[in-house]
């Protein structure tokens, strides 16, 4: 039986967070005047009763306090009247509450809280009754006594409202920052297990000082999935990834779409035809947690101009983006047209993998900390530090701070949030930004057998998820190929990527490597149970140039950042055929068109599971900008316009590869690595660092062979071409050396002699095809 909580345990005070508004860091508490009278009952009631508002000032305001009360009054029924300018509200009822679930519940007897916090000395919780962000809080200290279990502080209210309350905590303990805390009680602070999150309603909206506070929903009915929904369950070997952030997919005005609904989930909606017509059955989405898009913005500095357009930069992980929904319609619309979005795609066969980003939070370092959640909840708990070097933060991530990854009270919220979004929100899997952060211990040091890798691996809930790391992180632990991985996880082949680009350019010495990248990469991915899909082929991701800067720079064009183009990365393996940039020069683009093709070939033909970039599909551009994550503009939105003027060229040559490699699983998605009876070499040159002449064939058992050849001289190469199988002939399918639409046909065109002539920097594509299919 819970028994009432006495009354004197609680005073009411009015707080609301003002973010730092300077580069110490330094936090202020903004006073709101209560709007509502909330009467407190412990439980029984009494004739006897006495006033419990008292009216102060601070800075000029005033405010309302609820006195506390001495332990002789704990069993009286307050419910004296509030001052003649605050409203009539409801009467609360206070529990001790309960310590699981973490966040917010339903039970019983009402709402109840809970928030871990191992090195707290107060917690407070804080309420907004009437559901909005600029309003006053309704303050209730908690008792350690009576409401805290074990590390766990907890709370139950009857009679609140089940829906539009938004609420924080304000918490206090000790104070030496080279022991690892840093608690600051003048700062309401976001519940980590908040499913929903309240802040500025629209993205890039100018209040930049908003503040971001928990809210929950008890009252909506479920979503509905419908009768005939099913999971679209695709095998990871079929899989053709495109990566793609949801706000720049329909964010332009060439999308069509009415304003309210650009840049939103629902615009992704809209769009799902143009991702059938490329042919791609998976999209892998930029970070939907919630995120501050205007963090940069909160001081003067280099970066003020910026906006976080890609959101790696967590404020919470249990929150779809509130600011993906569409007309501004707040944290409980985001998550219903999430779930729209899921349902919309899954009904056309697509799946939804989520970029998510567990390595780092958007609380920064001490240099200009931005204190939003788990810093000022148990700092030594969330984050990795040197405790060696006065406290400071391991930066692993880059972004000044790094998740305690593998700490259990950390281990067990990031499993908690995996399983949110696969339960409630159906996705399909999962990429793992910086996930050899995830493979560090609480000191930093690599873990052989990191327990979160293991638990995510072995996770029933998670089972039927993609699970893909990014196998690096900025503390130099580089795991591709390594990473641990219990025949479960996936990784992006950086060293695809490299050894791709190097070879399609025309560097000396690459033709082995580039054989062994197409052909499954079975160096680093043929050991124990794993398969040629575990490898995430990739040559273009968000983070670095498009295809067509590839082809276009030789060196990064930064300056936008503001960070005097330091920004970025040095080692971009690119060519820009002859001249830096923008051209009319006709070879040039010619030639420009050829390399985008080749790299577009030689990924839809490799063995392993594809990716490609959201754009590249029409040859986007971010002029030289290899950094672009805080462009909210043109640099990173889609340019439909651009996509309808080379729709006929090279979107369509784009497309028939895609769904030629998806028509033809059994040449370029194996189950297994390649043996010798599934592809021949035709190459006696291996040793000589100056061929860059790679030809194959992949073997099939109903004798549909593939011939490819990839020439990377600046000559032609005539090519002695292999016998096709018994009652067959070689149809060229593929030359990238030709215009469209002659430079892929389905179909294949007949007549293609005992030799090619293989054009300069290009490629061709042969199919076996019948000899009646001559007729």
């Amino acid at each position: 039986m819970i028994r009432s909580l006495p009354l004197h345990h609680y005073s009411t005070t009015l707080h609301f967070p003002l973010l730092p508004s300077s580069c110490t860091g330094a936090t202020h508490s903004l006073h709101f005047r209560l709007k509502r009278q909330v009467k407190l009952v412990p439980g029984s009631s009494s004739s006897d009763s006495r006033e419990i508002f008292s009216e102060t000032k601070q800075g000029g305001v005033k405010l309302w306090t609820v006195s506390a009360l001495s332990s002789r009054d704990q069993d009286r029924v307050l419910e004296q009247e509030a001052p003649e300018n605050l409203d009539t509200g409801p009467m609360l009822k206070i529990f001790p509450g309960q310590a699981f679930p973490l966040g917010v519940s339903e039970v019983d007897n009402g709402i109840n809280f809970a928030i871990f916090s191992q090195h707290a000395t107060s917690v407070t919780l804080c309420l907004s009754l009437d559901g909005r962000i600029d309003d006053g809080m309704l303050e209730f200290k908690l008792d350690p006594d009576d409401n805290r279990t074990g590390d766990i502080w907890h709370i139950c209210i009857q009679d609140l409202r089940r829906k539009n309350v938004l609420y924080g905590y304000r918490i206090d303990g000790p104070q030496g920052w080279h022991h690892g805390h840093r608690y600051d009680a003048g700062t309401v602070l976001l519940d980590p297990y908040a499913k929903f999150v309240e802040g500025r309603r629209y993205f890039g909206g100018e209040n930049k000082s908003t503040g971001f506070l928990g809210t929950y929903d008890f009252d909506s009915l479920p979503f509905d999935w419908g009768n005939d929904y099913k999971l679209p369950n695709i095998p990871e070997k079929d899989l053709v990834i495109y990566e793609m952030n949801v706000r720049g997919f329909t964010a332009d005005e060439s999308s069509g779409l009415p304003s309210s609904t650009r840049g939103s989930y629902l615009g992704v909606i809209e769009k799902i035809p143009h991702l059938l017509e490329l042919g791609v059955n998976a999209v892998e989405l930029l970070p939907v947690f919630e995120f501050d898009e205007l963090e940069f913005q909160r001081h003067p500095n280099p970066r003020d101009h910026m906006i976080n357009t890609w959101g790696y930069s967590t404020i919470n992980f249990f929150a779809p983006m509130s600011r993906y929904a569409s007309a501004g319609g707040g944290p409980l619309n985001a998550s219903l047209e999430f779930k729209q979005m899921v349902k919309a795609l899954h009904a056309a066969g697509i799946e939804v993998i989520l970029d998510v980003v567990y390595n780092h939070t958007n609380e920064a370092d001490d240099v200009i900390p931005y204190i939003t959640s788990f810093r000022g909840i148990d700092n030594k708990v969330y984050y990795m530090l040197d405790l060696k070097n006065n406290g400071q933060y391991f930066n692993f991530s880059g972004c000044g701070n790094t998740l305690n990854c593998n700490h259990p009270v950390v281990m067990e919220l990031i499993l908690e949030s995996l399983r949110h979004w696969v339960v409630e929100y159906h996705v399909d899997g999962f990429r793992f930004d910086l996930a050899s952060v995830l493979c560090r211990g609480t000191d930093g040091a690599p873990l052989s057998a990191p327990p979160l890798i293991r638990a995510i691996s072995k996770d029933a809930i998670l089972s039927r998820c993609k699970i893909i790391a990014e196998p690096w992180d900025c503390g130099g632990l580089y795991l591709v190929g390594r990473f641990p991985n219990w025949d479960r996880w996936a990784e992006w082949n950086g060293i695809y990527r490299d050894d791709i680009r190097k070879f399609i350019k025309g560097d000396c010495g690459m033709k082995g490597s580039f054989a062994t990248r197409v052909a499954g990469s079975s160096d680093l991915y043929k050991v124990n149970k794993r398969k040629p899909c575990h490898g995430i082929n990739f040559v273009i991701a968000h983070d670095g140039f498009t295809l067509r800067d590839l082809v276009s720079y030789n060196v990064k064009h930064n300056d936008a950042n503001g960070e005097g183009g330091n920004d970025g990365c040095n080692d971009n393996f690119s060519w820009n055929c002859g001249f830096e940039g923008e051209t009319e020069d006709t070879s040039i683009k010619a030639l420009r068109t050829r390399q985008m093709k080749n790299f577009h070939l030689a990924l839809m033909t490799s063995q392993g599971t594809p990716m490609m970039l959201m754009g590249d599909e029409y040859g986007h551009t971010r002029y030289g900008n290899n950094n672009s994550y805080g462009h909210d503009n043109a640099l990173n939105h889609f340019l439909w316009e651009q996509l309808e003027a080379r729709k006929r060229d090279h979107f369509r040559f784009f497309s028939e590869v895609i769904k030629f490699r998806r028509k033809h699983p059994h040449l370029f998605s194996r189950e297994n690595f390649l043996n010798k009876n599934d592809i021949t070499w035709h190459e006696s040159n291996w040793d000589n660092p100056e061929s860059k002449f790679l030809a194959y064939t992949l073997h099939d058992d109903n004798g549909e062979d593939v011939y490819l050849a990839f020439n990377a001289h600046e000559y032609f190469v005539n090519v002695s071409l292999p016998s096709p199988p018994t009652k067959r002939k070689w149809f060229r399918v593929v030359d990238t050396n030709l215009e469209s639409p002659h430079d892929f046909v389905l179909d294949g065109i007949p007549g293609v002699g005992s030799s090619y002539n293989v054009a300069p920097y290009s490629s061709i594509l042969l199919k076996a095809n019948l000899e009646n299919d001559l007729l």
